[in-house]
Parts: C-alpha cells; sequence; structure tokens
C-alpha cells in the first residue's frame, strides 16, 4: 500500500511530531510532506524516509519565518503530486489537510486542533498584535477560515486527539470526529514516590498558559516551586524569583525528567487540547493539579477513591483558586499514590496509540473495498 504523511512542518519535536514518530513505525515506507523541516529535526528523527517539502521551503527565510507565508501554504499543499497513494494520513494543527488526493485513496486526518490562530484564538493574537498586523489579520484570517472550512470537505475522515478537540472539529467544520488519545512516552520517565518539598510548573511560558498566575499563588503562599520552560513571559518571572519560587528556563531533559519526578506535584494553569506533560509528570508517579478545562479532564482523576485518583482540579484561573487548590491537595485524608498516577499513564502509551490507529485505517479501507463497485 502506497502510503502518504502530511505534516504541516517540522521545526521541532514535540507532541505533534511523535504522532508523525509512530505513524512512521505503522507506516515505515510512507512518504512524509511538509512545509518546511530543520535540518537537525530532519537528521535526527526523520533520517531514513522520504520527504519532500512543498515550495515554502524555497522561500527567503522559510526556515525561520515560515509562519508570515501562512496564506500561501494552501496552494502550496495543492501543489503536492499524491496522485499515486492509496492512503493519506493528514497532521493538522497548521495547515496540511488541503491536499488533492486520488478519488479512489482514503484521506485520514489526525486534528490536534483547527487552527488556532484562525479560530479559537483569533482574539487572542488580534489584541496582541500591533495597529498595522491588525489591519492585515483581519482579512486574512476572513480567508484562512474560508480555505480551512473548505478542506475540511477533502478529509474522508478526522480523528481528534481528545473529545475536547472533537467537539471543536464539530464546531469549526460541522464534522463528527473519532477520538484517539496522542502517544506519550511513558517509559522515558522513572516512577519515583519519595517526593522533595517543592511545586513543579512546566511547559511554554506564554499569557494564554496563565504560568504568572502559579507563580503569584506561590509568593502569596510562601510554598516552593520550580517553574521550567521558556517563552516571552520568562523575563518578567525572571524578576520575581525568590529563594522559594525557582525560575529555570529552559532545561536539558534529563533535568526535566528529575524534577517530574521528585516534585510533589506538577501544577497545570492552562487549557491544552490534550496536554502531555501531565501525562509525562503521572509517568513519573507525580500527581496533578490541573485547571479543570480542556484535555486535562480526559487525563487527570479526581476521585476519593485513593486507588484511581491522580490529582485534583480547580476551576477559576485565578491566583486565589490556584493558592485553594494547593492547599486542598495538602489536606488530601489519603495522599495520591505513585501507583495510581503511574498505571494511568501507561494507559497512553505509544503501543496503544498504533493499535488504535491502525484499527480505524484498517476498517476504514475495508469498508472502502467493500463498498467500491465490481
Amino acid at each position: 500500500m502506497r502510503v502518504a504523511i502530511v505534516h504541516y512542518w517540522f521545526v521541532t519535536w514535540r507532541g505533534g511530531e511523535k504522532v508523525i514518530e509512530e505513524l512512521l513505525r505503522l507506516y515505515p515506507q510512507a512518504h512524509v510532506y511538509t512545509h518546511v523541516v530543520a535540518n537537525e529535526v530532519e537528521r535526527e528523527h526523520l533520517g531514513g524516509h522520504r520527504v519532500l517539502r512543498t515550495f515554502i521551503s524555497k522561500l527567503p527565510g522559510a526556515q525561520r519565518f515560515y509562519q508570515r507565508y501562512l496564506p500561501l501554504m494552501p496552494v502550496a499543499l495543492e501543489q503536492l503530486d499524491l496522485i499515486d497513494y492509496d492512503l493519506v494520513i493528514s497532521s493538522e494543527s497548521g495547515p496540511a489537510k488541503n491536499v488533492v488526493t486520488h478519488p479512489d485513496a482514503l484521506h485520514v486526518c489526525y486534528c490536534h486542533s483547527p487552527m488556532r490562530y484562525v479560530w479559537d484564538m483569533y482574539r487572542l493574537y488580534l489584541d496582541g498584535a500591533g495597529w498595522l498586523t491588525r489591519l492585515l489579520m483581519r482579512p486574512l484570517m476572513h480567508y484562512m477560515r474560508l480555505v480551512d472550512s473548505m478542506s475540511a470537505s477533502r478529509v474522508d475522515h478526522f480523528i481528534a486527539n481528545s473529545a475536547f478537540i472533537a467537539r471543536r472539529i464539530e464546531k469549526c467544520y460541522r464534522r463528527p470526529a473519532t477520538v484517539i488519545h496522542p502517544p506519550v512516552q511513558v517509559d522515558a520517565f522513572e516512577c519515583c514516590a519519595d517526593k522533595q518539598d517543592y511545586y513543579l510548573l512546566l511547559g511554554q511560558l506564554t499569557p494564554y498558559k496563565k504560568a504568572d498566575l502559579v507563580v503569584d499563588a506561590f509568593l502569596r503562599s510562601g510554598r516552593k516551586l520550580v517553574v521550567i520552560g521558556e517563552g516571552e513571559q520568562l523575563k518578567e518571572l525572571k524578576t520575581k524569583e525568590t529563594d522559594k519560587v525557582r525560575i529555570l528556563g529552559r532545561q536539558p531533559f534529563h533535568v526535566l525528567k528529575e524534577h517530574l519526578a521528585n516534585a510533589r506535584a506538577l501544577v497545570f494553569p492552562g487549557v491544552e487540547d490534550f496536554g502531555i506533560v501531565p501525562l509525562e509528570a503521572m509517568a513519573s508517579g507525580t500527581p496533578v493539579i490541573a485547571f479543570g478545562k480542556g484535555g486535562a479532564l480526559e487525563t487527570v482523576i479526581e476521585s476519593s477513591d485513593p486507588s484511581v485518583a491522580t490529582g485534583l482540579f480547580f476551576h477559576e484561573q485565578s491566583v486565589a483558586a490556584i493558592e485553594e487548590a494547593v492547599a486542598r491537595f495538602e489536606s488530601l485524608p489519603v495522599a495520591v499514590s505513585a501507583e495510581a498516577c503511574r498505571r494511568q499513564a501507561e494507559r497512553f502509551a505509544p503501543a496503544r496509540f498504533r493499535e488504535q490507529i491502525s484499527s480505524f485505517i484498517d476498517a476504514k479501507l475495508l469498508e472502502r473495498r467493500s463498498s467500491a463497485p465490481l
């Protein structure tokens, strides 16, 4: 079977790219199509696979400023010659599904999210832009929403990475989606039951992720917090650093892994489409104190049964709510067990992802063949 995998761009190797990694284990013969590939990503993660680029990669400064070419990406995707493939899998949270396939081919879109800057986060991006960018964004995003809606009709079946995203797909595209959670590299983390006296905040330090609220809550309570991550808020958060609230910035994986294993709990204040970091914490035997919205509702278990509980939720993105949730966590009659956390994380291991994706695609291929005219 001839297989093509289309991913929006390869500039880092995070959750979306790890989905591609597992797809390539299922379909090692697949050809990979994308707009832009960073040289080190191709060398370290895509070696041995045929990688083909759209014309976006040849435009000036594309390696660094690829997102500025967003309006041209739908056209670039249509220029790809996918006519010889039996199965096309597009990986979407940027432009990827607008490809033109053979009428008999099966096109499955694994959707991490409809494009955030076009749909649900459009207003946030608009409010944070300069006057000239705002002036250009309005007609440009209108055009992108039209193109994105139209491209959804080219997909035979949508897979969403969470029920939260399945609802967003229904809202944006008026299409149903099957939920298959993305893979989590559980075996890369070690479970630790002996916790140290600090909490951990891990992730991108951008305004919508609400890291500043967590820092302010811990400054107010006097509890210990370690912050790992980078982003536009890093410099501001650094000015608030104390002997109890440490802002480490970006750290190598072994440091990240060590802090995940030793933290008393991970504090997760943002709304994520799925959220792999909470599961990485649970794989390390570490409970999660999460904002009760988005993908965290599908991974963190709040329960009075200590054999299944993996954390708890707060329901307002505020300093007071975070402080109250941490205090409630510390007053639990029975501590959240490392074993329950690890057991929950193992439900999202890569083997489970490969099995579910393979079963889904095989079933759809069989349906297509059985309905084809003789």
